[in-house]
């Protein structure tokens, strides 16, 4: 009596450019919870009652959630994820992130009156969210790279 093995299919192997994508996003889903981290951290320290934070709270954990989800079905192959991770986070997180500065420099705010005035944690809240926004920005550029289209057809 003899065995016969049957032959698995050949997952493709995960290109650099989509494992440094899906890194991508997963720092920028570290640089998010630091952000909220010290968001929350100065409205108690100013008083905000800890109940009138939860629910944006529990929305930033919701969507930190979800991103991480993202990003490792993206490591795996999954296309719907590259193109979520792309037109949620991508574009309308995006928008989000940059939303404020903007707004304030329309209204005639200048960044070296912002810097000047700046403290510790406005420096720090500053330098994460620019390293935010560039994990975003390279996840979605590398996501869409020709090695890594390739591992999503073939996927």
């Amino acid at each position: 009596m003899s065995t016969t093995t049957v032959a698995k299919p050949q997952t493709p192997a995960v290109p650099p450019v989509v494992h440094t994508a899906a890194m991508l996003w997963l720092a920028a889903v570290a640089f998010g919870a630091f952000e909220a981290v010290l968001m929350i951290g100065k409205l108690l320290h100013e008083g905000t009652p800890v109940l009138d934070l939860l629910p944006q709270a529990g929305f930033r954990l919701a969507v930190f959630a979800g991103a991480i989800f993202l990003a490792l079905k993206l490591k795996g192959g999954a296309n719907w994820a590259r193109w979520t991770l792309a037109g949620t986070l991508g574009v309308f997180g995006t928008l989000s992130l940059v939303m404020e500065p903007i707004q304030y420099l329309l209204a005639g705010g200048s960044i070296t009156g912002a810097m000047a005035g700046a403290d510790a944690m406005t420096w720090a809240f500053a330098a994460s969210r620019a390293l935010h926004v560039l994990a975003v920005l390279g996840g979605v550029a590398l996501m869409f790279q020709p090695r890594a289209n390739a591992y999503f057809r073939s996927a």
